[in-house]
């Protein structure tokens, strides 16, 4: 197969032209380069052609439609030939060197061969490219480039069958918004400023942004009496000037404090912030007696998928606070015998402590016990009654 070199010339303009217009239209001229084996003369011919590209401003390929046609002697017969070839191309245009545009192209086509010989026939080809486009004014240019073919024939086997067009042409461009001359600034005359300081602040007006601050107070280097802890209240009347970033503040600028569920002990100081309202609590803001909200299937000490969320919530706060302890407390329902809800509640209790060791829980803080059916918290005469007795409560004590 024959090699095909194309090192086309590239000349400079001196005007680039504008990217702003959408449409591109290009007569060319050239030379095809074909193999030697089509039965071409001298393997080449000049051609004719035009060239269409869109422009998209928003996406990188431009389409270009393509159409190149020309009249080559055929040696074998001394009949003329033409060919024909249309092709669609995606163009991706480089920065702009100066007047100088590079260009690539990738795409396909179909060749028709107007006679038809056993080495040449009409089919299907790839094709690839590239070129430069050199302004020669805001519409037009010069533009160059060399596009590489290979026809996709099952025909002739062992033949290339491949093709080199090398062509030059004018570009006109047009459509779109033509490109916007730069304002000219206008000329401002130089003002002169006097400047001073309105309130006695030591800050110049010019700079200070609390022009009418009081007299003799102390401020920032914008004018504006000082927040040193940033809590909205000036340090003039802060009387609690070195408080943490964030925090509520009253108007004296000290921390609010108060008891959100209502249990008589100050939020600051409670470590169970949601104690159920009306419940008898320590000093700590917790009850004596928790219900953790495990529950179990009848005759079943297995727990609940739904209940892992509750104990892993009171092995946090037993980890937290080490100096308390609970003693887990197991129930039943009434059905059954005694002897056997006793056991059977005395397992529940020892499932909820095994799991609370599991998730971290020191085993010296934890203690269980069972009393089957005693102490019912809702009617054992309805199933939803019964649901809620097999329960499991947590008495809490600090070590």
């Amino acid at each position: 197969m024959k090699k095909l070199i194309l090192i086309p010339a590239l000349l400079l303009g001196t005007l680039a032209m504008a990217n702003q217009y959408k449409y591109e239209v290009s007569p060319m001229i050239g030379y095809n380069i074909a193999e030697g084996n089509l039965g071409l003369k001298n393997d080449g011919y000049p051609l004719l052609g035009a060239e269409f590209q869109i422009n998209y401003q928003d996406f990188f390929l431009s389409p270009e439609f393509s159409i190149f046609t020309s009249i080559p002697d055929t040696s074998a017969s001394g009949q003329d030939t033409s060919i024909t070839r249309l092709a669609l191309n995606g163009v991706y245009t480089f920065d702009a060197i100066s007047s100088f545009v590079p260009f690539a192209k990738l795409g396909a086509g179909i060749e028709n061969v107007s006679r038809e010989t056993a080495s040449n026939q009409d089919g299907f080809f790839l094709d690839a490219g590239a070129g430069a486009k050199v302004a020669l004014s805001e519409n037009w240019a010069l533009k160059l480039e060399a596009i590489y073919m290979a026809k996709l024939a099952s025909h002739n086997a062992g033949n290339a069958d491949s093709n080199l067009m090398t062509l030059v042409g004018l570009t006109y461009a047009f459509g779109g918004e033509k490109p916007k001359a730069a304002p000219v600034a206008a000329v401002v005359a130089p003002v002169v400023v006097v400047d001073g300081d309105d309130d006695n602040d030591g800050v110049l007006n010019s700079v200070d942004q609390c022009i009418y601050t009081p007299a003799g107070s102390k401020v920032d280097s914008h004018g504006c009496r000082m927040d040193d802890d940033k809590d909205g209240v000036l340090n003039a009347i802060d009387e609690c000037p070195n408080t943490p970033m964030g925090v509520s503040v009253d108007a004296k600028g000290c921390k609010i404090d108060g008891d959100d569920d209502k249990d008589g002990v100050l939020n600051s100081h409670d470590i169970c912030p949601n104690t159920a309202a009306g419940e008898a609590v320590n000093s700590d803001g917790c009850p004596r007696t928790v219900q953790l909200h495990v529950n179990f299937d009848n005759d079943s000490y297995d727990i609940q998928d739904n209940s892992i969320a509750n104990i892993n919530a009171y092995a946090e706060f037993l980890m937290t606070y080490t100096n308390y302890s609970a003693n887990i407390v197991g129930y039943t329902d009434s059905r059954g015998s005694s002897s056997y809800n006793q056991n059977l509640s005395e397992k529940r209790a020892h499932a909820v402590k095994n799991m609370l060791e599991a998730k971290g829980v020191n085993a010296s803080q934890l203690s269980s016990q069972g009393l089957g059916e005693a102490n019912p918290i809702a009617d054992n005469s309805t199933a939803e009654g019964r649901a809620a007795n097999r329960r499991i409560e947590a008495e809490l004590s600090r070590n």
